[in-house]
């Protein structure tokens, strides 16, 4: 399609099972002036093959194979390639409720806006057909000037809508003038989202809840244990304060935000340790959660950090205490808990 309105880009990799659904979930937007950039990244299965046969059905379809080299690079090949004014990002084994494309374009091209943050589920199933859903949203609004984005986006954090792509709307010219690329690493939606916020002029917000990311897959990203978890969110908050130093906007309310996902993101590193996937040594586990209390961060953080439910209230007393072994238990609690009875685990997780 020439100048398409939207260009959609999905990278697909181990996904032959929910693919389809993905696509279609595009093809049924009621918005139609749409391209689809299936980008098979090298894919095992059949997943580049359900692509290809969707693609000669759908003239708007385009399947490109590559190498494989992660999301990021698929994600980055199609940036490239995309025509449309808007570029939209979903992952390939998720889907989209059918208004969703129509009603951000709808909002970008009333207020002019580079990005366009809508509201989203996520499913999480504890059987077949059986699921926990949890609604992601705040108010509708339009930001008049880039320091009223600035001193609102840690509201917009707190509820977890800054953080992924697949939940906005984005001026492709901002994107590609700026040569905004999703970095090689794993979870680059953060660090991509951080880079077209941190100069942004233009942005609305709207209280519509669109897309549904699924937590099904055993061998899905945030399912998995990582050796190298500490050391990403240390990372990660090292960006956050950057961000928050570079916009001079180091408020208390800001601090005290900074400090509780510090904190959060801290009780989900342990959890990482009593993965039953983890190979470490109790004693080597043991080792590690006791750096992670000692820090002067860890300390810091918890001295600011106000819980806003009792179940984190509870969650932080090991930290607050400095105690390695009531820290160890209680992570081999939620790890039992997130393993065992996926069902609580999400209504837990979604009203903390």
């Amino acid at each position: 399609m020439a100048n398409p309105k939207v260009s959609v880009i999905m990278p697909v990799y181990g996904v032959e099972d929910y693919v389809g659904g993905a696509i279609e979930s595009i093809q049924a937007q009621t918005l139609t002036d749409w391209e689809l950039f299936c980008v098979d990244d090298g894919s095992k299965d059949r997943s580049g093959e359900v692509c290809d046969a969707y693609a000669a059905e759908d003239p708007r379809i385009r399947v490109i194979h590559k190498e494989n080299g992660g999301a990021p690079s698929a994600r980055n090949v199609a940036i490239d390639e995309a025509e449309g004014k808007y570029l939209y990002f979903c992952d390939a084994d998720d889907w989209a409720e059918p208004t969703m494309l129509e009603d951000m374009v709808r909002i970008a091209e009333k207020h002019g806006s580079q990005l366009v943050v809508a509201g989203f589920y996520i499913d999480t199933y504890y059987s077949d057909t059986e699921k926990v859903t949890q609604c992601q949203e705040v108010p509708s609004r339009v930001f008049e000037t880039q320091r009223q984005f600035r001193e609102s986006a840690h509201e917009l954090f707190d509820r977890n809508l800054l953080y992924t792509p697949w939940n906005k709307l984005f001026l492709a010219s901002y994107i590609k003038e700026n040569r905004l690329y999703f970095p090689q690493t794993f979870w680059d939606d953060f660090p991509f989202n951080l880079s077209v916020v941190r100069d942004i002029e233009r942005v609305a917000v709207t209280d519509g809840k669109y897309y549904h990311f699924i937590r099904k897959r055993e061998e899905s990203e945030t399912a998995r244990y990582r050796d190298d978890m500490y050391e990403k969110r240390e990372e990660e908050d090292g960006w956050m304060r950057e961000l928050y130093e570079h916009w001079g906007l180091m408020t208390p309310e800001v601090r005290e935000f900074l400090d509780r996902r510090y904190i959060e993101r801290l009780i989900g590193c342990v959890e990482n340790l009593t993965n039953r996937n983890c190979t470490l040594s109790t004693e080597d586990k043991l080792r590690e959660i006791r750096y992670y209390l000692s820090t002067p961060r860890a300390r810091e953080a918890v001295r600011n950090a106000e819980p806003r439910s009792l179940y984190m209230k509870v969650m932080l007393l090991p930290i607050r205490f400095r105690s390695t072994l009531l820290m160890y238990l209680e992570s081999n609690v939620i790890s039992y808990v997130k393993s065992g009875n996926t069902k609580l685990f999400a209504t837990l997780k979604a009203h903390r």
